[in-house]
């Protein structure tokens, strides 16, 4: 049995990261919900309904796609994590809680993308062994023009400070 996208603990650790955010955002004043809160909450939120839409995709460049603007959201909920700290919303200690599990969330993006390139691969193999009758042309992205990983170690390390 295959697992469903609830099962999968990049999306729950993107979840629980979204949901303790928001908990925290509703703590503020009107001004500063409404000019950074909304702003991190949909961000943090983005980085999961990404993952759940690549999840949903048939086309391996697609699944990559929704994964590299998953990315996109995470790296922009640490920009507004930072401006929390700067601004005074938030502790630095907290900041750096909060940047600590989008650090670990940006690692296990990058093991689930490899995951995907594994399974891409194995299912190519499996194909060019299939022999049938040629199908109509349409698009289809090379896998092999996409890297493997989402982050670098470079990625992760800005993550971190």
């Amino acid at each position: 049995m295959s697992a469903t996208f609830e099962d999968l603990r990049v999306l729950k650790s993107a979840e629980e990261i979204a949901d303790s955010i928001w908990k925290r955002v509703v703590q503020w004043d009107e001004f500063a919900q409404d000019v950074v809160g909304k702003q991190m909450a949909r961000s943090a939120d983005s980085i999961r309904a990404n993952i759940a839409e690549s999840f949903g995709r048939f086309n391996f460049g697609e699944k990559l796609q929704f994964l590299y603007y998953s990315r996109g959201s995470l790296f922009e909920t640490k920009y507004w994590l930072n401006r929390t700290r700067v601004r005074g919303l938030m502790t630095p200690d907290e900041v750096r809680e909060y940047v600590n599990r989008l650090t670990e969330l940006a690692r296990q993006l990058n093991t689930f993308a490899s995951g995907l390139r594994t399974v891409c691969t194995e299912q190519k193999q499996k194909n060019s062994r299939t022999l049938r009758d040629a199908s109509a042309e349409y698009f289809i992205v090379n896998s092999d023009q996409f890297s493997a990983l989402l982050f670098s170690e470079d990625d992760l390390n800005a993550l971190a400070t």
